[in-house]
């Protein structure tokens, strides 16, 4: 069972794509270590939240995933779809980058996010998604979050966005080796 890999997949925000700065550096910090397989899903043919939560489970069902065994990583509106996709199959974790949790024209703006593992990091200075009700529904849920001095695409803080990526993923991993 030791060989079933751990899929890891990044969801961009709505104005980015796959190749993005901050989805490239954690999807190559997530190959690092071992039997992770990583994916970068392409959510650029839509704009719709809906749909692109559709992608995500089709990505998933594509390789196989094993929800016990995925960590869904996933920036702005990326970090709502890994969100509302862990609220409805729960996951081994959830990483979140200035998600748009708490945003009115979301199908589901604030939802229960189920997975063992959860890190949330935001920019106090966000002008796209405010942080008072991120931090309010990590408090509601009891989840940690991580809040730095940038703005929306925490393009300042991106090696810390990727070390803190690394130690999530290691906990997870460490969590996967418990009897």
């Amino acid at each position: 069972m030791t060989d079933t890999p751990i899929h890891v997949f990044l969801s961009h925000g709505l104005e980015s794509g796959p190749g993005s700065t901050k989805i490239q550096a954690m999807k190559a910090e997530a190959e690092t270590l071992p039997n992770i397989r990583a994916h970068a899903i392409d959510h650029r043919s839509t704009k719709d939240p809906a749909t692109r939560l559709a992608q995500m489970q089709e990505a998933m069902d594509q390789h196989g995933a094993n929800p016990a065994r995925t960590i869904l990583a996933g920036s702005s509106m990326g970090g709502w779809v890994c969100a509302q996709t862990s609220a409805e199959t729960p996951v081994l974790g959830c990483f979140l980058l200035a998600p748009a949790l708490a945003m009115s024209r979301y199908p589901q703006s604030s939802p229960v996010i189920q997975a063992r593992h959860c890190q949330i990091i935001h920019g106090w200075d966000d002008e796209v998604v405010p942080v008072t009700p991120v931090l309010d529904l990590a408090r509601d849920q009891g989840l940690p979050i991580l809040v730095l001095p940038d703005g929306h695409r925490l393009e300042n803080s991106l090696a810390r966005v990727v070390s803190e990526f690394r130690e999530f993923l290691q906990t997870c991993l460490s969590d996967m080796n418990q009897p």
